[in-house]
């Protein structure tokens, strides 16, 4: 089956999707995406994912308005369009051809293209065992102006996550020059000790995740102990349960980093109890919206 994808306003066969070749994109990574998940047809939390979109944009000087991008009504046609329920989607947007007769143009005509796909599969014995994870060397400084922002510069993520799965660990954890741990390449990062959460904060710096936001939400509704704080090395191998957020794999426990496991080297009741919470959460704020 050719997938059905919105491009610039249509909803179009993959097959003849196409964008220029003086995409500022393609040329210089001058663009942001975000990656959503739905259930019951419909994305989870779409709003938040749209308004992270426009506050990177803002930050970034890229000109990506709210009005320019798909509405919740286009994420379900398109949704619908590939016979999904369950899906992943990923948004993104360019800042458009920048040919000179283009960029002479008073109002920029970006790129904006949204996919839909089935979510990837993830093993049961995943989330019964743990993930083990590596750290990188390479660091996430706030010198970087792209950090914190989810921009179509991956490469970075790429390199580090694709050495990770060459000593067969499922993700990789940036840290600081200052030595503090940041996030992963594709998810936020939480450490339980005594029964506390912790994630490191926005300001480390570290993508606004809207899962990481959902997660500590549902820890200050169910009374969990929960903090945005630094957090060292220390913290982290001596932590009794460690687990990483996104939104495909929303709450995923690690068993170890590198060679050293994490308490007993196998998931808590802490991670195991957010996950049922957090996807009990996606599926009831997704049927609301049928």
């Amino acid at each position: 089956m050719d997938p059905i994808v919105f491009l610039n306003g249509e909803f179009i066969k993959a097959s003849d999707a196409t964008i220029s070749i003086f995409d500022g994109g393609f040329l210089h990574g001058a663009g942001l995406f975000e990656t959503m998940r739905a259930d019951h047809g419909h994305v989870f939390r779409l709003h938040p994912h749209l308004d992270r979109m426009i506050n990177s944009a803002t930050a970034l000087g890229l000109p990506i308005t709210l009005e320019s991008l798909p509405t919740a009504a286009d994420f379900d046609k398109l949704i619908a369009e590939n016979e999904l329920k369950t899906a992943r989607l990923r948004m993104t947007v360019t800042v458009g051809s920048m040919h000179p007769s283009d960029v002479a143009a008073d109002r920029p005509i970006l790129t904006v293209c949204v996919t839909a796909s089935s979510l990837p599969a993830y093993p049961p014995e995943l989330f019964r065992h743990g993930m083990k994870v590596m750290i990188t060397t390479y660091t996430q400084s706030t010198a970087d102006p792209l950090i914190g922002h989810k921009t179509i510069n991956y490469l970075p993520r790429l390199l580090a996550l694709r050495k990770a799965r060459e000593f067969n660990c499922g993700e990789a954890f940036w840290f600081t020059p200052q030595n503090y741990l940041a996030e992963g390449c594709i998810s936020s990062v939480f450490v339980v000790k005594d029964n506390a959460i912790a994630t490191p904060p926005l300001d480390t710096p570290v993508l606004p995740s809207v899962t990481r936001s959902a997660v500590l939400e549902i820890a200050e509704r169910e009374g969990i102990e929960h903090h945005e704080k630094a957090i060292n090395i220390n913290d982290l191998l001596g932590a009794d349960e460690v687990f990483i957020t996104n939104s495909s794999m929303q709450v995923v426990p690690v068993c170890s980093v590198e060679k050293t496991d994490i308490a007993e080297g196998k998931p808590g009741p802490m991670a195991a109890r957010l996950r049922q919470l957090y996807i009990e959460l996606v599926d009831q704020e997704c049927k609301a919206q049928g």
